[in-house]
Order: structure tokens, then C-alpha cells, then sequence
């Protein structure tokens, strides 16, 4: 049996950064938090420039990296929109979430919205109301989390499930360099 994993899932967005903590202990997977990021508040609204919306995801995102000492991080990676303006902010929103990480030098792990419905769902074309129906289920959470939450959740989940099939790749000499197979 593997020693206990903590791994922080994350669904980056720019008004909504969802953070999702997750333990994988062997087969098990068990829930240690989640919750929101949000850059609009009474400090901050929509109209507020850029840089101060980046620095409470970072903020934010140290501040659940040091409560819950995760050792490895799973993001979500950006798909290309069809308005360009809205996946250049998105993709600054996910940048400030791996800048967190890795200058708490944590290793990042990259999944695509397919891979992580295919992981949780079994479809990679489920509903957001499926991914949280599921997250709930397979968590055992009293009510289903709020979308970012679960969606970070599932990407926890996503590399939780993918963790012993990166270590069975890295015993047969593959190695990992920054999160990639190489």
C-alpha cells in the first residue's frame, strides 16, 4: 500500500478560481475540502484591472496550499473559446493557479475537461450536473458542491486516479519532468 497523497484540484476562472482537496490513500479517495476563489467582491469588482484580480487567486490559492499541504497539484487546461478575449483571461486566471503552485514547489499535473469527465463520468462529454452528481456520490458529500468546486474536485479526483498508472509508467524507466511524460 502507497503512503497517503494529498492533491489539490484546481478549476481556474477569473472570477471564480474552484479549489478542490482530495487524500488518495491505495484504492481510496477521500474528500478534505473544497470551496472558491472569487475576484468580485465589495474590494473588487469586475471593472478592477487585472493585476488585482490575479494577485487574490495567488493569495488565495497560498492560503489552501498552506492549510492543506498538498504534494502534488491537478489544474484543468484552458480549451480554446470561441470569443479569444475570454480565453486569454482565462488562460491569466490558470497561469496565477500554477504560479501558486509552483512557487510553493509543488509538481503540476495538466487534464483536459475530456479527460476529467471521461475519469469521473465515464463520458467525456458529460453535463457539469453530472460531474457534481458524481463528485458527490463518490465522495460521499452530504449535497452536491457548487460547479468551480466540483469541477476542481474532479480533477483531483481525475489525477488521484491517474496517480498509480504515472508510477507503474515512472517503475518502467519513464520519467516525469514538470508534470509531462518524457
Amino acid at each position: 500500500m502507497s503512503d497517503p497523497i494529498i492533491i489539490l484540484g484546481i478549476d481556474p476562472g477569473l472570477r471564480m478560481t474552484g479549489f478542490g482537496v482530495v487524500e488518495k490513500s491505495g484504492d481510496k479517495i477521500r474528500y478534505l475540502g473544497s470551496g472558491v476563489i472569487k475576484t468580485v467582491s465589495a474590494k473588487v469588482d469586475a471593472r478592477d484591472s487585472l493585476p488585482e484580480r490575479i494577485q487574490i487567486i495567488l493569495e488565495g490559492l497560498f492560503e489552501v496550499i498552506d492549510q492543506y499541504k498538498p504534494k502534488q497539484v491537478a489544474i484543468e487546461k484552458v480549451f480554446v473559446n470561441v470569443n479569444p478575449q475570454s480565453t486569454l483571461l482565462l488562460g491569466q486566471a490558470r497561469g496565477a493557479a500554477i504560479s501558486a503552485a509552483v512557487i510553493k514547489k509543488l509538481p503540476v499535473y495538466e487534464y483536459t475537461a475530456l479527460q476529467v469527465k471521461k475519469s469521473v463520468v465515464g463520458s467525456g462529454h458529460a453535463k457539469k450536473e453530472q460531474v457534481q452528481e458524481m463528485v458527490k456520490r463518490f465522495l460521499k458529500l452530504p449535497e452536491v458542491p457548487q460547479a468551480d468546486s466540483a469541477d476542481a474536485l474532479a480533477c483531483a479526483m481525475c489525477h488521484a486516479n491517474a496517480y498509480n498508472q504515472l508510477q507503474s509508467m515512472d517503475a518502467l524507466s519513464y520519467r516525469m519532468k514538470k508534470g509531462r511524460l518524457v
